[in-house]
């Protein structure tokens, strides 16, 4: 089976088959702590390695992140820290990754940068799923699901 990751705290994952069988797509287990007078959205590391436990993974795709233009230190600080948790949580239960720019498999996949056209795009190539992709904040899990298939494809493994 096949992961795909837009990852982050509000990010998604994308499970599939080796044939190209989406079978699952999920918002990224999250929980709301409290820091200083804000609450923040936070990874759930226990819920999130007990999903992906549940399937036989063979490899990850995982977005390769950095920096936006406008984003605040903290927020920067966060984000790197939920990447960095994802990487670990995958390393830990012995899942290869390979690291893909979104440029990469954006392009390769007819993805615009527009989350929106993102969500429309997973529901042509994933139509048996759109439910999945139906609300607004259902972005993250297009973009993990679309990204599983760009690493089936750039696997050889299921032609383009």
């Amino acid at each position: 089976m096949i992961l795909g990751v837009d990852p982050g705290a509000h990010g998604a994952l994308a499970v599939m088959t080796d044939e190209g069988h989406l079978i699952a797509a999920f918002d990224m287990p999250s929980i709301e702590v409290k820091v200083g007078k804000t609450k923040r959205t936070r990874i759930a590391t226990a819920d999130l390695v007990a999903q992906l436990r549940t399937y036989s993974i063979d490899q990850a795709y995982v977005e390769r992140v950095g920096a936006m233009p406008g984003q605040g230190s903290a927020s920067m600080f966060s984000f790197g820290q939920a990447a960095g948790l994802i990487e670990g949580v995958l390393v830990a239960l012995g899942i290869p990754i390979t690291f893909i720019t979104p440029v990469s498999w954006k392009r390769a996949m007819q993805v615009p940068s527009d989350k929106g056209a993102c969500r429309q795009r997973a529901m042509q190539l994933f139509p048996q799923s759109s439910d999945l992709f139906k609300r607004l904040k259902d972005d993250g899990r297009a973009e993990a699901a679309i990204l599983a298939l760009y690493g089936l494809r750039h696997s050889g493994k299921i032609a383009a």
